[in-house]
């Protein structure tokens, strides 16, 4: 197969293998498209869309742009899973198949006769990805993006939504990760495996950092440190990552102050508060590219 979107270099990681998906919503395409984007052959099996609908995929209604560009090189296929024809349909192209990615409850895997002992006993060499919202028998608990990102403590403070859908797009990498610890099992064994990939796990994995303490108003990069902040400058914001020594000397010695100052001290963080209050954005774009400083401005 060649390189995706047309590029050209060394084969891709995955050149060759061959997944299927089954997976609506977010996590399980985003998935398929790491794998595509990884040389696999891709394809996906969707319920056939009701009447004036291109896709019974929920997010090819909430999100068209992001429903063609996950499933932009997917090979499409439509069958009603719950009829006889639909599973001939699917099984066929599951004997073809290295991993299935599934993002349905276990219940509902059972049955359409698509749980791992009934399709590893038809497909030994098969694999299957299950993405689920929580762990093990919580998996039959109803839950979205939002919920598992309250749980975690990763949701802003009052009612603010957050700003990206965190437990749903690293649920799909830690299913692209399962799909190539499957192909790797199954070349050394030459069985297929199950794998299962919980949301609300990937939620926690991305909290461990404000767990730790390290996100923490008390943490270096939670606010406590004065080179790691978002200050207000005159037409707009400025991200500054100054946190190793010498980016933070860098940041004193423009503020006047000497570059042992003790970056977590009141003094500190006012000299540079009123250092990018004076200043506009592009001259301080052009100021931190001179002095090698890890800054962004924003409107």
């Amino acid at each position: 197969m060649n390189p995706p979107n047309g590029t050209s270099g060394p084969p891709h990681p995955l050149q060759g293998a061959r997944i299927l998906s089954i997976a609506l919503n977010l996590p399980g395409p985003a998935a398929l498209a790491r794998c595509r984007d990884w040389g696999a052959r891709c394809a996906k099996l969707e319920p056939p869309p009701p009447e004036g609908r291109v896709s019974a995929d929920p997010m090819a209604i909430y999100c068209p742009p992001a429903y063609a560009e996950l499933h932009a090189g997917i090979r499409m296929l439509h069958a009603d899973l719950k009829s006889l024809a639909g599973q001939e349909v699917l099984h066929r192209e599951l004997s073809s198949t290295d991993v299935l990615i599934t993002s349905f409850r276990p219940s509902a895997l059972r049955r359409l006769g698509l749980d791992w002992q009934a399709l590893h006993a038809r497909h030994p060499a098969l694999s299957l990805v299950r993405i689920v919202g929580a762990p093990g028998s919580a998996a039959e608990a109803p839950g979205h993006d939002l919920t598992y990102q309250a749980e975690a403590g990763l949701l802003p403070h009052g009612t603010a939504l957050p700003p990206t859908l965190h437990a749903d797009m690293a649920g799909a990498l830690l299913a692209g990760e399962a799909v190539l610890r499957a192909l790797l099992q199954q070349q050394a064994t030459g069985e297929g495996s199950e794998h299962e990939v919980a949301l609300s796990a990937a939620a926690q994995w991305l909290a461990l950092p404000r767990t730790w303490g390290l996100t923490q108003a008390s943490g270096d990069v939670g606010g406590a440190h004065a080179g790691y902040r978002v200050y207000a400058c005159i037409d707009g914001r400025v991200a500054v990552a100054a946190l190793e020594p010498h980016f933070m000397a860098r940041l004193c010695a423009a503020v006047g102050l000497e570059a042992s100052a003790d970056p977590r001290a009141e003094p500190t963080h006012t000299a540079l508060e009123r250092f990018f209050q004076q200043r506009r954005r592009a001259d301080l774009d052009v100021w931190a590219r001179a002095e090698d400083v890890p800054l962004h401005t924003m409107e």
